[in-house]
């Protein structure tokens, strides 16, 4: 893990994305709760959608980042699925027995280059722009999850770090609770840009907002997202475990830039 980095901050309003960081597919009590990473945002909401058109059972959602989850977990959260960005965090509750076993590995998760409608910068897949940009003193906030807990900072700062910028870019990052609040502080109007989820890129209130390219995966570790029903989940919530990988439920991660595995 990184060495921890003070939280900074925009002063703007980041409302209007469309980006939340938690949602609900039912107002039902008893609808079992699946914590996911934020990333997740639009593509596990419509695979709930279609999971209860399809079966009529609800469940609830909350999205925020992976880490923050595992450690709600360990303090007694009452979620019954929880879908990670990154397979360590599910290795380490099934090896205190938080989970049934290790789960399933359910998508392979990419990073790109965001920047609002209007900004100065232009993202590229080498990040040469934002190269540029930095070294002539124009990058004044520049949005990333928090490093310390979220796996898509991490990659992010990996990424960075990969093309010799991470600490020259230090006085002007932004952390994001999750990648979901990192995306909010890039589209706002008030940074450059930033590095966030491919997944929440494609999603079309977040792409009218902003022009995005891929990144790498070579620059970063991979993002292997897995998912574990923790130990004491019902019938409902193993349905929709199963949902996930059907057909239908792959298809929606497909949309929105998910490698699937198998495939």
């Amino acid at each position: 893990m990184p060495t921890p980095i003070a939280r900074r901050s925009l002063l703007a309003a980041v409302a209007g994305l469309g980006l939340a960081t938690m949602a609900c597919a039912a107002e039902t009590a008893d609808a079992p709760v699946v914590a996911a990473a934020s990333d997740l945002q639009f593509a596990v909401t419509e695979i709930a959608e279609a999971f209860r058109a399809e079966t009529g059972n609800e469940v609830r959602l909350s999205f925020g980042s992976t880490g923050n989850f595992a450690r709600q977990i360990r303090e007694g959260a009452p979620f019954e699925v929880f879908m990670a960005a990154d397979e360590r965090f599910i290795a380490e509750l099934d090896a205190d027995g938080f989970t049934r076993d290790s789960g399933d590995l359910y998508a392979l998760g990419r990073i790109v280059l965001i920047a609002p409608h209007g900004s100065t910068l232009t993202p590229d897949p080498e990040l040469a722009n934002l190269e540029a940009m930095l070294a002539a003193g124009q990058i004044n906030r520049f949005a990333i999850a928090n490093p310390d807990h979220a796996p898509y900072g991490m990659r992010a700062m990996e990424a960075l770090q990969s093309r010799g910028m991470w600490d020259d870019l230090q006085a002007n990052i932004v952390l994001g609770e999750n990648v979901s609040q990192a995306a909010q502080f890039a589209l706002s109007g008030n940074a450059e840009g930033g590095l966030i989820a491919y997944s929440l890129a494609l999603a079309p209130s977040v792409s009218a907002r902003g022009s995005y390219a891929l990144i790498p995966e070579a620059w970063h570790a991979p993002l292997r997202q897995r998912m574990a029903l923790l130990t004491g989940a019902g019938d409902v919530a193993e349905a929709f475990y199963d949902y996930i990988q059907s057909p239908p439920g792959r298809s929606i991660m497909a949309r929105y830039g998910f490698s699937l595995p198998g495939e």
